[in-house]
């Protein structure tokens, strides 16, 4: 009996917290860029690592955007790649290729950043992943949001292009629902949430906070725990940008192992958070998820425990539906509502392991051991 009513209360919590970002969400206007002369000298900087196959559909993008030509730098730094990333990048007489030489540390890709926007002239650095493909109007949108907010951080929305596969479908959906929440957390001022593949920040900012200084040993974190130090010196110029056409849609991982070591590599930054009010939301959250073991487990004993355990899956998949129903309209994929019932279990599942192992253990990424 204790169980359940503890359980009870955790699901109390968690619902009233994913209806908190639901409102919120809901209440973040969408962005429609102005018409304003563009002003604003932009620097986008490409950390890339074994992106052959990806770096040229970024690059294609990026010479078609609608922002002025002359406003605009794009600097690739390559990260001791053993393939033809630097080779491709190349090809591209405009675009300025770095190649990053330091070896036997733990934060490759923030020394990648660093190094780009040490070359940057641009007083507007934008920062996206190599197997990205921003809109037309990408840049355009950015820079008309930072002008209008006096913005000094922009986090900015992230889609994963996905095909019918079980592993790439979850993905989509999962990968959507945390955006809805970064969306709402950030506009409400709440928490310091970001993805990499898809910020903006005035160098001006970087220089102030030192840049990844104090991080710089964390292995990820170039995104959130970054924009968590800009978040301290600047509360209110750190904003969400809403808008369709600020959307960068990104590859899935290919296999169920890079898929977990990913969000293991999410998760592993759950510790250097300096930002405090992550804690009880993580907390609240995992817990919640391991509630779901404990009832499977605890089922063995007494079969009524799995009735519990079906109740609480229905109850789960019903206080999330009003946000995945939103984000799903906002990032066109509302074909994804109906499997929010039947990926509950992974869901579960991904949250237990990675969770765990992000704390407690090291992690493969891009051919690297990571502690």
């Amino acid at each position: 009996m204790i169980l359940l009513i503890i359980i009870i209360i955790l699901f109390a919590f968690y619902s009233l917290l994913v209806l908190y970002y639901w409102w919120a969400w809901r209440s973040v206007p969408e962005y429609n860029a102005s018409s304003s002369l563009p002003q604003t000298k932009i620097s986008v900087i490409i950390p890339a690592r074994n992106e052959e196959e990806n770096i040229g559909a970024l690059l294609d993008s990026l010479q078609k955007q609608t922002y002025p030509g002359e406003l605009f730098e794009i600097i690739v730094v390559d990260d001791n790649s053993s393939d033809q990333t630097a080779n491709i990048v190349r090809q591209y007489p405009s675009i300025k290729l770095i190649q990053l030489k330091e070896d036997g540390i733990n934060s490759y890709k923030k020394k990648a950043i660093e190094r780009g926007i040490a070359e940057a002239s641009g007083e507007l650095i934008v920062a996206t992943d190599a197997d990205c493909v921003p809109p037309v109007n990408w840049l355009t949108t950015i820079a008309s949001f930072k002008k209008e907010r006096q913005a000094e951080f922009v986090a900015a929305p992230v889609s994963i292009d996905c095909n019918s596969s079980l592993l790439q479908t979850f993905q989509a959906m999962d990968f959507m629902i945390l955006q809805a929440i970064t969306g709402a957390a950030v506009s409400k001022k709440k928490l310091s949430m970001c993805n990499g593949a898809n910020i903006a920040y005035s160098k001006k900012a970087f220089q102030e906070v030192n840049g990844f200084s104090g991080i710089d040993t964390i292995a990820s974190g170039d995104d959130m725990l970054l924009m968590h130090k800009i978040w301290k010196q600047y509360p209110d110029n750190v904003f969400y940008l809403k808008s369709k056409d600020a959307i960068v849609n990104t590859q899935p991982q290919r296999t169920w192992k890079a898929f977990f070591g990913q969000r293991i590599r999410w998760a592993s930054k759950a510790g250097h958070y300096d930002d405090k009010r992550f804690f009880p939301v993580l907390l609240l959250v995992y817990l919640f998820n391991l509630s779901f073991l404990t009832l499977a487990i605890a089922g063995f004993f007494c079969n009524c425990y799995w009735l519990y355990l079906a109740g609480l899956w229905i109850a789960k998949t019903l206080a999330e539906l009003p946000l995945c129903w939103s984000a799903a309209a906002f990032f066109n994929k509302k074909w994804t509502v109906k499997l929010l019932f039947f990926f509950q279990p992974l869901h579960i599942v991904y949250t237990i392991i990675s969770g765990l192992f992000g704390q407690f253990g090291g992690y493969e990424w891009k051919g690297r051991k990571v502690k």
